[in-house]
């Protein structure tokens, strides 16, 4: 028989001294080592996980804050490698071939438009394991930190859905210069709080808070440079972070839990404040230092707290305070905060021994309408039309 042998139907010849297969042979992926799950976690007690990215320098002080407090889930950027060269957050990211965006928002922004996967590379990095929600931090007067913000929330809404983090939306720390920044920055923050806004309508960004230098500033006129910013930073980060830590806390009075916490935070524009109890002579006194708070200490400037419709108030009080205080006497002061806000608005309450002498109030308001004062502000400084 030759080599060659057909079939009966002379159709199929096979070669049988040719047993090599002699096409090029792919390489076969092999299952790697068994890769080890990252989670970053905080090193304080939060109720919820928390990311931050820090655009700018301003932007970037404030995530450093957070850092300082424990939260790990943080990244900052910057199109100026000096700038991010004097931030202590490990997991950073230079954008731009260029040494800065020069107060032009539009430099920034289309430069991160140009490296939105290197910025999902770092959300990678910085935010490994799960996490509620991403925070973008921005300082609205400079170009990098004005130019971002609108595309970070973007980048942070779709890393959300990728990771499948418990929040849909995202938060922002919105800080505004002074007026003495002078006319472009005043310009920049109108143009970026208004940007902002619109996501806030839109249901995208909540909570959003806003930094308001100028504010912080008129409370604080005699402030060192170096205390300006620790200050300015240091006490709406301050206020967050008490309230995320006080729901993983019990009470043997009335406890503020997660869920109390989540309707401020899902509620829109927010702002803070916090004031010292020295007297209690009647219920009186409580209540005026709870007006005084929402009247002269709250952080954020032209919004109108009679906008908002849902709040948290928090009272820590030494064991003795709370031994002697009637409870009808926080009660008006808990009833003032009500009358302040709209009306069938929602007070959240919480009280709690703590080891600092006398009494303590904190107060985070949410469901806040547009600061419109405040856009007014920035349009005329800024010598730029307000639009409506």
């Amino acid at each position: 028989m030759s080599e060659e042998q057909k079939n009966e139907n002379d159709d199929i010849i096979v070669n049988q001294s040719d047993d090599t297969f002699d096409m090029e042979l792919p390489d076969i992926p092999m299952p790697s080592e068994e890769e080890v799950d990252v989670n970053i976690e905080d090193s304080i007690p939060v109720g919820f996980k928390f990311a931050f990215v820090g655009s700018g320098q301003g932007g970037s002080r404030i995530a450093e804050t957070f850092n300082k407090l424990g939260y790990k889930r943080v990244c900052a950027v910057n199109t100026a490698a000096q700038d991010l060269a004097t931030c202590s957050i490990s997991n950073k990211l230079k954008i731009g071939n260029e040494s800065g965006a020069g107060k032009d928002r539009e430099v920034a922004r289309a430069v991160i438009k140009e490296q939105r996967e290197d910025i999902l590379d770092l959300f990678r990095r910085s935010f490994a394991g799960d996490f509620d929600r991403v925070i973008v931090c921005a300082g609205a007067g400079g170009g990098t930190g004005s130019g971002t913000t609108a595309e970070l929330i973007e980048i942070a809404r779709e890393y959300q859905a990728s990771t499948k983090a418990s929040s849909d939306k995202v938060g922002v720390f919105l800080a505004l210069p002074k007026i003495t920044e002078g006319k472009k920055c005043a310009a920049n923050a109108y143009k970026t709080l208004k940007e902002v806004l619109k996501y806030v309508d839109q249901g995208v960004v909540s909570p959003l808070v806003i930094i308001d230098n100028e504010k912080i500033n008129k409370l604080y006129p005699r402030l060192s440079i170096n205390q300006f910013w620790s200050t300015s930073n240091g006490s709406i980060c301050t206020l967050f972070n008490l309230f995320n830590n006080i729901i993983t806390k019990n009470s043997s009075y009335s406890t503020f839990d997660n869920k109390d916490y989540k309707t401020v935070l899902d509620s829109g524009v927010m702002v803070f404040g916090a004031t010292q109890v020295t007297k209690w002579a009647d219920g009186t006194d409580i209540s005026k230092a709870m007006r005084d708070n929402l009247q002269k200490n709250i952080l954020s400037g032209g919004i109108k707290l009679s906008t908002g419709n849902v709040a948290a108030a928090v009272v820590i009080g030494d064991e003795d305070s709370l031994d002697n205080i009637p409870q009808e006497y926080l009660d008006q002061a808990f009833e003032q905060l009500t009358r302040t806000l709209k009306t069938n608005s929602t007070v959240h309450q919480g009280i709690y021994k703590g080891n600092k002498s006398g009494l303590s109030i904190f107060t985070a308001i949410g469901g806040l309408g547009k600061p419109e004062d405040k856009l007014d502000e920035l349009a005329r400084v800024g010598d730029i039309e307000r639009d409506i």
